[in-house]
């Protein structure tokens, strides 16, 4: 069965992942839980089916790549920038701490300081995903407490990255003392501003060029196998040729890709495998846990609990109030982030690779990944009544905001911000004859359109004039929520004979309930269907002729306006 290895891993772990995300997915905890639980059932720990650790490890290698390519994807200096009084202190200052709390509870538990050094820069790391994951569901993506929590963990995304590259220079083969060592850290150093020079200048005229010729194909599965050739490519070139680390290299390209007109089409067609990949890449993780260390060292357990789920939290709230922000925000803030996720474990599996980390520091970091992933979504549930709490409590509540400007009165309900005026933006899918002249109106009385488009060059002009234009396939969910439909009043589909409309329809219901859906159609046959998607109303172009038609008729014949609005309406009345 050796010949199997790679399906049998393949199928067993996603079907195992599967099963177990969509358990924990139901009972309200992170399906990244049931990933890594998965790999734990997997292991060579547990007994039953067992999966080839080596061969799921190259599978997870590939994951790391997309997910270090869908970082640089999606990365926006803006985030970091416009919250960078606070993030970056509160980053610095909470990587400092926990890594050198990190590093003394591993070298207590029997480890080296090395080990330490990185065991604690892992745990200090929390996860995108389920920080994302937990704002969204609380629907403070898009507040301030939301602003500062992503660009804090943003910056904390940077270090990584310039972690990945050091950790092997002073932890790797290269870690020793001497002149030798000091002119090879040095020569890959060099290596490192080499790709970065290649990057910017060549990549960054290559890549869109490339991607322009294929996107002109109107091929779907041509531009997703562009976009990973330069994802894996680039990534395996430098490391081949560069001598970095294929995460870095797939950041790289993420980047490239991502201040081009491609960047949300790429986001939303060409990474699907991404997640599945990410999968496997939590599942061997998991498959590196053996759960007989819980009863082995346990204080290392309990003690890192403590840094992720207390230190942590605390660290955030203590900067966030020193830096003059109110406590409401430092609280959604400390507990958004009291977790540990996919960068930790990109560190740790770097660690195991150098040979730096042992059994129970590996054990240690999954059990509380495991552990405060599980819980974080409940915690962040906290803060609201905790924040009432405090508020009734004048003495308290005026102890914890001594910094910050005061601006309600203690004992009342404390409200998040509230967000985007639906009534302000509006969505429009297409820019024909039909959605120029609705934005244009809709401009005209104060409305931002959001247009959806997948002609290259009408996207390239509208973002020259300044128009919020995304790239992509309305039928992704994440080109609509891109777009705004979370936080639109009106969706507009202007598309005549769209035959995904329906689709579209649901998937923006799903996304807001509340919003208003016109729906352009072909024929009169599709308008029940329509409207049974959830479409508010739909115009049809048979329809619109035959008024049209109508109207022009009888004013030929020399009828009165009164008589040409009644037949309208009559015409109006059987046809619709």
């Amino acid at each position: 069965m050796q010949e199997l290895d790679l399906i049998l891993t393949l199928a067993g772990g996603l079907a195992a992942a599967l099963v177990l995300g969509y358990v924990t997915q139901r009972i309200g905890l992170s399906p990244i839980v049931g990933y890594l639980v998965a790999g734990i059932l997997l292991g060579p720990a547990t007994p039953g089916f067992d999966a080839n650790r080596e061969v799921a490890t190259q599978l997870a290698d590939v994951g790391v790549i997309l997910l270090m390519f869908g970082v640089g994807l999606q990365f926006h200096f803006k985030e970091l920038l416009a919250v960078r009084r606070v993030a970056v202190p509160g980053a610095l200052a909470q990587i400092v701490v926990v890594t050198a709390l990190g590093a003394l509870v591993l070298v207590w538990a029997g480890g080296s300081w090395q080990a330490g050094v990185v065991y604690g820069f892992a745990i200090s790391l929390a996860s995108s995903v389920v920080l994302i994951r937990v704002l969204s569901d609380n629907d403070h993506l898009h507040t301030q407490t939301g602003h500062i929590a992503v660009g804090w963990e943003v910056f904390k995304d940077l270090i990584t990255v310039v972690a990945l590259v050091l950790i092997p220079l002073f932890f790797g083969s290269t870690g020793g003392s001497g002149g030798n060592a000091a002119l090879e850290i040095l020569f890959a150093l060099l290596k490192i501003v080499g790709l970065l020079l290649f990057t910017i200048v060549v990549g960054s005229r290559l890549i869109p060029w490339i991607l322009a010729r294929v996107a002109t194909t109107r091929s779907r599965e041509l531009f997703t196998l562009t976009i990973l050739v330069v994802a894996l490519g680039i990534a395996v070139g430098s490391a081949k040729f560069f001598g970095v680390s294929m995460a870095l290299g797939a950041l790289l390209a993420g980047l490239v890709v991502g201040r081009s007109d491609f960047a949300f089409r790429a986001a939303s067609e060409a990474l699907p495998m991404r997640d599945a990949f990410a999968v496997l890449f939590f599942v061997s993780v998991g498959m590196l846990f053996e759960p007989s260390s819980i009863l082995e060292s346990p204080g290392l357990l309990a003690l890192t609990l403590a840094l992720v789920m207390i230190a942590k939290p605390v660290i955030a709230l203590v900067t966030t109030t020193l830096l003059g922000y109110p406590c409401r925000i430092g609280l959604g803030v400390a507990a958004a982030l009291g977790q540990i996720g996919e960068f930790s474990f990109i560190i740790a599996t770097l660690g195991v690779q150098l040979g730096i980390f042992e059994g129970n520091a590996v054990n240690g970091l999954i059990g509380a990944a495991v552990v405060s992933i599980s819980v974080n979504a409940l915690i962040y549930k906290t803060v609201a009544p905790l924040n009432r709490w405090i508020s009734q409590r004048p003495r308290l509540f005026h102890a914890l905001n001594f910094r910050a400007p005061v601006t309600q009165a203690p004992g009342t309900p404390v409200v998040e911000e509230a967000g985007f005026d639906p009534q302000h933006r509006a969505v429009i899918v297409g820019y024909g004859p039909v959605g120029r002249t609705l934005a244009r109106l809709l401009q005209e009385q104060g409305v931002e359109p959001s247009i959806i488009e997948m002609n290259l060059k009408t996207v390239q002009e509208l973002r020259r004039a300044g128009i919020r234009v995304f790239f992509g396939d309305a039928t992704l969910r994440s080109i609509l929520e891109q777009a705004g439909v979370g936080s639109a009043g009106t969706l507009v589909l202007t598309v005549s004979g769209f035959k995904n409309a329906k689709e579209v329809i649901k998937i923006a219901r799903q996304i807001n309930p509340k919003i208003h859906v016109i729906v352009r159609a072909a024929y009169l046959a599709d308008i029940p269907d329509l409207h049974a998607a959830g479409a508010d109303r739909v115009f049809s172009g048979e329809g619109e002729v035959a008024l049209g038609m109508t109207e022009y008729v009888l004013s030929e014949l020399g009828a009165t306006p009164d008589q040409i609005d009644r037949e309208r309406a009559r015409v109006h009345g059987e046809l619709f």
